[in-house]
């Protein structure tokens, strides 16, 4: 067989050449890294052979590294990113720069499965955060996680090689997030640990104030917070902590407590002195007169500081003794300095009850001296209620009026009407209760009424004594004292009409009449000897049985109330 021949029939041999390379070819997946050798250099292109039919071109920027200045050279076996095996004119399209990120995806993943730091640089600023290289791969770094502080200034951290630690990666979209603060929280936690580790609860410590907040202030031990709430920066009542610290100032502070788990540190400033509550109760002594500064006023009453850290109440009910239901800001003002007593101290509780009025004298005990009970007062009418008069007295105090004691004949509701406030009104002192500081006025009582008589009233049987005589009637006086004054009509002296005659009755004759009616106007009430009689009937009725019942209380009053011709 000629040579020719044997060019166009190739042997056994020479098929199972061919195949063997058809199969290598065809095992390079598109996508993948593979190794490939330098064959050339051209100008800007880099010549390599990765056993394809044909070799690839690479340009020469893709083989160089920031801060690598190392050249590549015919012969290096690089790894190379196989992009196609054979593009439209044959030729396969190769990739340095995509070979080395997927190294260093791979590389990334790895690190971040182990939980592990990763050195880069940040570049670039992009919205909400920072562009950081690591080493041929960007990441995002957030603005919240550049450092445990905010940081004004970013400038001295741009391009300095630091670690970081991976927070999350999201490979086929190709993003990776890192964080800078995760690795200072670290190293400050470690750094925290062993600095708790060398302090000691009731140690004295001097720190410098970093911040204050409306609760308290954090103070740096040396690279170590405490928080100093502003319950224990003095004894005294502190409103607000810039009250007492400044930011930056040093101060000496007492370590409390320390949580170890939690590795929190409580400060104390006031336990650097004595508690000034251990000698109050005997340095304050119930009875004791004192002058204090106000410290705070509120709904309920004002603080006095007797000294520094310790405080006294002085509730509202305790401010004068006629001033109620006032705002103790109507009696005393902030940092006014008062006279006080001391009424009560419990050290337990911390308290000290004060009192003001009580250095007063009690307006209550004198008006009982001035006006006792029976005495007639005159004053005006400052308010009105649904149950009565509030009347102004002398010394600032007020008499009620109840419903009941402000007229002998009509309503408790229809003489209360009948006031507005400001009239000048006179009435009668029915009672005084100093500890209730109550009271009681009467101004029915005043008139001159029977109804004022001891044991008489409307309904009543009463003894008379004939005082005058005439055609209409007879006077009549009743009373242990006779200061009871009526009057019975001529109708009223009896139910027989025969016996209706005023002249067979004799001045001093003693009688018995029933209290029919109470006149204001006279000042005298209306007596009925034939009202009696009907009663008196009735009552024997009712007692022995009768076929033909005698008439109610109600309608014996009512026909002698009726006026006879």
């Amino acid at each position: 067989m000629s040579a020719a021949q044997e060019t166009l029939n190739p042997t056994t041999d020479d098929f199972a050449s061919m195949l063997e390379a058809s199969l290598e070819t065809t095992s390079m997946t598109e996508g993948s890294v593979i190794k490939g050798t330098v064959t050339a250099l051209e100008k800007d292109m880099v010549i390599v052979d990765v056993g394809l039919k044909t070799e690839g071109r690479i340009p020469l920027r893709e083989f160089y590294t920031p801060g690598d200045d190392t050249a590549v050279a015919v012969g290096d076996e690089v790894d190379i990113y196989l992009e196609r095996i054979e593009n439209a004119l044959g030729d396969a399209v190769l990739s340095r720069d995509k070979a080395r990120r997927e190294e260093g995806w791979i590389k990334m993943q790895k690190v971040f499965d182990a939980g592990k730091p990763v050195n880069g640089a940040i570049v670039s600023r992009v919205k909400g955060g920072f562009t950081v290289d690591l080493g041929g791969l960007n990441a995002f770094l957030p603005g919240s996680q550049v450092d445990i502080r905010p940081v004004r200034d970013i400038a001295p951290l741009m391009n300095q090689d630091q670690p970081f630690m991976i927070l999350k990666m999201d490979r086929p979209r190709g993003n990776i997030v890192v964080s800078r603060r995760a690795i200072l929280e670290e190293s400050r936690s470690e750094q925290r640990s062993e600095l708790v580790n060398n302090l000691k609860e009731g140690e004295v410590r001097e720190g410098i104030v970093k911040n204050i907040t409306d609760y308290g202030a954090f103070v740096d031990l040396g690279g170590i917070d405490g928080l100093l709430h502003v319950t224990d920066m003095s004894w005294r009542r502190v409103s607000h902590p810039s009250q007492i610290l400044t930011v930056d100032e040093t101060i000496k502070v007492k370590i409390i407590r320390i949580n170890a788990e939690t590795q929190r540190i409580s400060l104390g400033m006031k336990q650097l002195s004595e508690d000034p509550w251990l000698a109050a109760v005997a340095k304050y002594p119930s009875g004791t007169k004192l002058t204090g500064t106000v410290s705070n006023i509120a709904d309920y009453g004002a603080f006095i500081e007797l000294e520094e850290g310790v405080e006294g109440l002085v509730h509202v009910s305790e401010m004068s003794w006629t001033k109620k239901n006032i705002h103790p800001g109507k009696i005393v003002s902030t940092s006014q300095e008062i006279e006080v007593v001391v009424l009560e101290v419990d050290p337990e509780k911390r308290r000290i009850s004060l009192g003001i009025k009580q250095l007063l004298d009690n307006p209550w005990d004198s008006f009982t001296d001035r006006s006792p009970v029976g005495s007639t007062i005159k004053g005006e009418v400052r308010s009105i209620t649904e149950f009565g008069l509030f009347i102004g007295l002398d010394g600032e105090i007020d008499g009620m009026a109840h419903l009941s004691d402000l007229s002998w004949d009509i309503s408790g509701e229809e003489a209360l009407a009948t006031y507005t406030k400001g009239d000048m009104v006179e009435a009668k002192i029915l009672e005084v209760n100093i500890e209730k500081e109550r009271i009681s006025l009467g101004i029915k009582q005043l008139i001159k009424d029977t109804g004022a008589v001891p044991g008489a009233s409307k309904g009543k049987t009463v003894t008379c004594i004939v005082t005058e005589v005439n055609n209409g009637g007879i006077e009549v006086s009743y009373g242990d004292d006779n200061e009871g004054k009526a009057f019975i009509r001529k109708s009223d002296l009896s139910r027989e009409r025969s016996d209706q005659r005023p002249e067979r009755f004799a001045v001093g004759d003693k009688i018995d009449a029933l209290i029919v009616k109470f006149d204001k106007k006279a000042g005298k009430a209306l007596l009925s000897i034939k009202a009696l009689e009907y009663a008196e009937e009735k009552e024997a009725v009712a007692q022995y049985g009768s076929t033909d019942a005698g008439a109610s209380l109600g309608d014996i009053l009512g026909a002698a109330m009726k006026t006879e011709d």
